[in-house]
């Protein structure tokens, strides 16, 4: 208090602060010097001190001439590998120091012995470390000892690149038996399929973003969801009461951003619609000054900001970024988090008095919330909705994906200050040292726009339709009164079995095994039940590719390498017609109703309509041809979504195409593998198609957007598949069955099979019987055993 009174009164002179203590030197020769010890102080307040050249140049100067202290090392024969001086970044402040990783553990000395005289974190114990942006600049390295992604053991501030990406690859080969690290598109693929929750996903996209709880100017960033704070009920239900989450917070308001856009057409290059960020120290401490007054009185220079702008009402707040000239901010996790005490005064702060002689205190509610806790919960309810997870991309794509910058930003209204964004100006290249200060100071507290995760559109969630199984609408009953219910209240029993079977496929087994030493031009037919040779048919003197079963189970046809389609009639035994189509090889085909689909190396992918359905298997079968598909190389496979509507074609370039076979037109291409696509294939729900090529990559791609949401390094070449859109079931080049958990990117079991390549695989609809086929001329059936 000594020291606010100090500041009340305007007394100048120096504020130092000592190892134990600290210490006001008064300028006058009347006032008393005071010393305060540390551990006397009830409560810390921080207070800002804008950078000056002169304090930097102290700064670099003391850290020159000072080293880590290595009779902090724990262990006597540690071996230091590298130290630097570098700055311990909290909220507001950055510490400087010295770091030092020796072989065992990462120490941090601050200049100032604060919080203490050095800081130990043990490499073993490190779960994660991420390279940050600090200020815009590759300079940041944050280290979890935990799997919490909120907050971090240390985050650090190096001077040069060089030195942070020392230490980073350095920790980094202690990290292999330690938590597999995610990319975004892993996480996008587990939040599709309800694997997260929005609020999880929108953690770890704030994470990889370079978003951190210890650096106030890149504070995680959460969207606005509801828009009704005015009603006495809320009713998820209805749509209306949602916030458009496709529209930046500064173009909810048509009004106003008509306004913002006659300004921005006036505007020289380079121009921008808003000159306030949705995210910014100030922002996040307007949310948090009743749990953080330390840091509000940092940032305001000792003082609470005007009773009027404080964090008043949720109702206010809201109507604010609607119509205020220069507000657009978004929210921060607390919002939908557990911990209300951020909404409630419980230090009894003197936060003012506001104009109309109210006193701020706790945070005022909307209606439909009895309580600061109630509101949390119901807030979170409305995250988790299923309108919010429907529409959730959209505001993903404004924030973190490819409408954040460029042409789709302009298009979006989504255009910010030049300053919010990385690689808009160089500081380093600044040579006045009061204008890079400057510069610097001003892209810390005006906000900046998280690293941009997605470069296309990112795909909707995979969201089932749910009905509330209470008599009101209302949320305000108790939650555990409003369980979600499918819509249809028979289950599929059959995808019951299947989620069963491919819960259970580990436990795959052998049944048996057949060998074949006729060439591969054969035909040969065996009898699952009696495990025994039928029969065999020789139609060329050439390879077969593929084959496969018409639905009546009377007609087999197969494709061949000598550009021929032959059909076989079980019942009669024989050849009874040949499709001659091709100009080279007939890679692979699918049948779905009374349509043919072969693919070719001779870049093209033919649609036959078959006159007969194959009940008469003793008649020629007329094909018309219906579709040519051009590609630009030769196709090796293809597939259908289990409705048949959608066609997937991967070629000999690595490309991936995805067609609709009602128009014929293409929905998406995909450059995704380096080499040859040996097998593609869509998940059971069609949303994603899954791929695997001579490149040793199995990738993921989204059908909507064309995104690729996955890219497993399989270290072996995967020849062939079965997956249920979680799980991957491959046959490999050295002969073993994996099966792969996608959304972990880990093989969860490997079986030994074949002696040679796994070269061909099928599973009955239920998911119980598997058939292989390889390269040592085996044949292999195998039982899923419970």
């Amino acid at each position: 208090m000594l020291l606010l009174l100090l500041l009340y009164l305007k007394i100048r002179g120096s504020l130092k602060v000592c190892s134990r203590s600290v210490i006001f030197d008064p300028d006058g020769l009347t006032e008393p010097i005071i010393k305060v010890c540390l551990n006397h102080f009830n409560a810390w307040y921080v207070f800002k001190l804008r950078p000056t050249v002169k304090v930097a140049a102290n700064l670099q100067s003391r850290l020159a001439r000072t080293s880590f202290d290595k009779n902090c090392f724990q262990n006597l024969a540690e071996n230091p590998h590298m130290e630097c001086a570098v700055e311990m970044v909290m909220p507001l402040v950055s510490n400087p120091g010295h770091v030092c990783v020796t072989n065992e553990n990462l120490y941090f000395q601050p200049l100032n012995g604060y919080p203490e005289h050095v800081i130990q974190i043990k490499l073993h114990r490190v779960r994660r470390i991420y390279k940050r942006r600090h200020g815009l600049r590759p300079l940041g390295l944050e280290v979890f000892c935990t799997e919490n992604d909120f907050c971090s053991d240390i985050y650090l501030k190096f001077y040069n690149p060089a030195d942070r990406d020392d230490i980073y690859y350095y920790i980094a080969t202690f990290l292999e038996n330690h938590m597999t690290e995610h990319t975004a598109e892993s996480y996008m693929l587990q939040w599709q399929r309800g694997h997260l929750s929005n609020y999880q996903y929108l953690l770890h996209l704030n994470n990889l973003a370079d978003r951190s709880c210890n650096d106030l100017s890149q504070y995680p960033v959460f969207p606005w969801v509801i828009a009704d704070y005015s009603s006495t009920q809320l009713d998820m239900t209805n749509a209306a009461i949602f916030r458009d989450l496709s529209k930046p917070v500064g173009a909810l308001n048509k009004e106003r951003l008509d306004r913002l856009l006659a300004r921005y057409k006036g505007m020289p290059e380079p121009r921008f619609l808003y000159g306030s960020h949705y995210s910014s120290p100030g922002y996040v401490l307007f949310y948090l000054v009743r749990v953080a007054p330390e840091h509000m009185l940092c940032l305001q220079n000792g003082r609470y900001d005007n009773a009027d702008r404080m964090f008043n009402s949720i109702r206010e707040t809201w109507k604010n970024c609607l119509e205020g000239a220069t507000d657009f901010k978004e929210l921060i996790p607390e919002f939908y988090g557990s911990d209300c005490s951020f909404l409630e005064n419980r230090l009894s702060l003197d936060l003012g008095k506001k104009q109309n002689g109210h006193l701020v205190g706790d945070v005022i509610l909307p209606p439909w919330a009895s309580d600061a806790s109630d509101f949390l919960q119901k807030h979170k309810a409305a995250l988790e909705s299923q309108y919010v997870s429907e529409h959730l991309h959209e505001w993903i794509d404004l924030v973190f994906g490819y409408k954040q910058k460029g042409s789709e930003a302009v298009a979006a209204h989504n255009v910010f200050h030049p300053l919010t964004y990385e690689g808009s100006i160089d500081c380093d290249s600044i040579e006045d040292p009061d204008e890079r200060i400057a510069m610097l100071t001003q892209i810390l507290e005006f906000g900046q726009t998280p690293t941009q995760l997605f470069t296309s559109p990112h795909p909707q969630r995979i969201t089932p339709r749910f009905h509330n199984i209470t008599r009101s609408p209302s949320i305000n009953s108790p939650v555990s009164e409003m369980s979600p219910v499918p819509v249809s209240c028979f289950p599929d029993l059959t995808e019951e079995s299947r989620k069963l079977a491919w819960a259970n496929m580990s436990n795959l087994t052998l049944i048996s095994m057949s060998c074949t030493k006729n060439k591969y031009s054969t035909l040969k037919m065996y009898s699952k039940e009696l495990k025994e040779f039928q029969r065999s048919m020789s139609f060329s003197n050439m390879a077969l590719s593929s084959c496969l079963m018409l639905a009546d189970g009377k007609t087999v046809v197969c494709s061949s390498w000598d550009n021929n389609v032959y059909f076989y009639s079980i019942p009669f035994g024989r050849r009874h017609d040949t499709l001659m189509g091709h100009d080279d090889a007939v890679s692979e085909m699918c049948w779905s109703d009374d349509r043919l689909y072969t693919a070719s190396w001779d870049s093209t992918v033919k649609v036959w309509q078959c006159a007969s359905d194959g009940s008469s298997s003793h008649k020629r079968t007329q094909f018309e041809l219906l579709a040519e598909l051009e590609h630009d190389s030769g196709v090796n496979t293809i597939g259908l979504n289990p409705a048949g509507t959608l066609l997937v074609s991967g070629c000999k370039d690595g490309t991936i195409t995805i067609w609709d076979t009602s128009s014929y037109e293409v929905l998406q291409q995909v450059p995704c593998h380096t080499g040859t696509i040996h097998h593609t294939a869509f998940s059971p729900d069609s949303r994603h198609v899954l791929s695997v090529g001579a490149d040793s990559c199995m990738k993921v791609i989204d059908v909507q957007t064309g995104m690729m949401i996955s890219n497993v390094n399989t270290e072996e070449e995967q020849r062939c598949f079965c997956w249920d859109g979680n799980s991957v079931l491959c046959g490999g080049q050295s002969g073993d069955l994996l099966l792969w958990d996608l959304l972990s990117s880990t093989v969860t079991k490997r079986i030994p099979a074949h002696s040679g390549a796994v070269t061909a695989m099928w599973m009955n609809d239920l998911c119980t019987t598997v058939i292989t086929g390889g390269e040592d001329k085996q044949m292999i059936l195998w039982k899923l055993l419970s």
